[in-house]
């Protein structure tokens, strides 16, 4: 019965996990779709973030791998909270991600740029994080390894993420302050990178 009850909650994290990376495909081709043509300025550096980034989420899927695996024995209740805590965090990642993209709207583009009346986007969840859109993707790197890999792929995966998201964010933020000069500097001042401040 306890077995029975634990393939049950694996299907029911790895079914939302996977629907979650879903949702990013959608939100990614949905921002594609309304980002502004052409670019200014940009900057190649933001390749190898990306890279680096797309390793990470290959180390969740694809190291390691059994499914839903607790990192040490835990009780039935303790798996099932493990699994709530996974599949909420993919949610709220996704959701994130959705918000961002849609405050972005024409600004969004995968690699870093600045277009033709490019504007310092500020409202959403850009007014808690400058880079919301990779602590999302944060969040759910952690998902993806919870559901996916064993608890030694998640050490890895973290770490390979955030070497390339601060790459990206080095990238993004060069190009953002050659065009906004002091005003971007007065938003980084104010608003933190990654982590929203908790008070």
């Amino acid at each position: 019965m306890i077995l029975f009850h634990s393939e049950i909650i694996t299907a029911v994290v790895d079914l939302i996990v996977l629907g979650c990376w879903l949702g990013i495909i959608a939100i990614l081709a949905m921002g594609k779709r309304r980002a502004a043509p052409g670019a200014r300025h940009s900057d190649p550096k933001s390749i190898l973030g990306f890279m680096l980034q797309v390793a990470a989420y290959f180390i969740c899927f694809v190291a390691f791998r059994p499914l839903f695996s607790p990192p040490f024995r835990i009780t039935e209740t303790g798996e099932a909270l493990l699994a709530a805590f996974t599949a909420t965090l993919g949610v709220a990642s996704t959701w994130l991600c959705y918000s961002a993209a849609r405050a972005l709207g024409r600004h969004w583009a995968l690699m870093a740029r600045v277009i033709v009346g490019h504007e310092l986007v500020r409202s959403g969840p850009y007014a808690m994080v400058r880079n919301p859109i990779y602590l999302a993707m944060f969040g759910l790197v952690i998902a993806t390894a919870l559901a996916f890999s064993r608890w030694q792929a998640l050490a890895p995966a973290v770490a390979v993420y955030w070497i390339g998201t601060l790459v990206r964010i080095r990238a993004e933020e060069k190009l953002l302050h050659g065009a906004f000069g002091e005003e971007f500097e007065q938003y980084s001042r104010r608003v933190p990178a990654l982590f929203p401040r908790l008070i």
